[in-house]
């Protein structure tokens, strides 16, 4: 393998809402006492892999931010 070659970072993968996350198993992420969700603030029966009340799309969105800031931050340390 030579070491003077430099790989291609992948692509960005594009997010479409509702097929990040796999909620399908009601008996983990449903709860038949409704909280509000942990990140919009409105009343859900459904519970995120901690257990915290969340609905799908917000934590579906809340990670697509996140993995576009990590890589953005990855991206900024990689040019200095």
């Amino acid at each position: 393998m030579s070491g003077g070659r430099r790989r291609r970072a992948p692509p960005k993968p594009e997010y479409v809402p509702g097929t990040l996350l796999d909620w399908r198993d009601a008996s983990v992420h449903w709860s038949n006492r409704e909280l509000p969700c942990r990140y919009c603030g409105f009343p859900t029966h459904l519970r995120d892999s901690r257990m915290k009340p969340a609905h799908k799309v917000c934590a579906e969105d809340a990670l697509a931010t996140q993995a576009a800031e990590a890589a953005d931050a990855y991206h900024q340390n990689g040019q200095q």
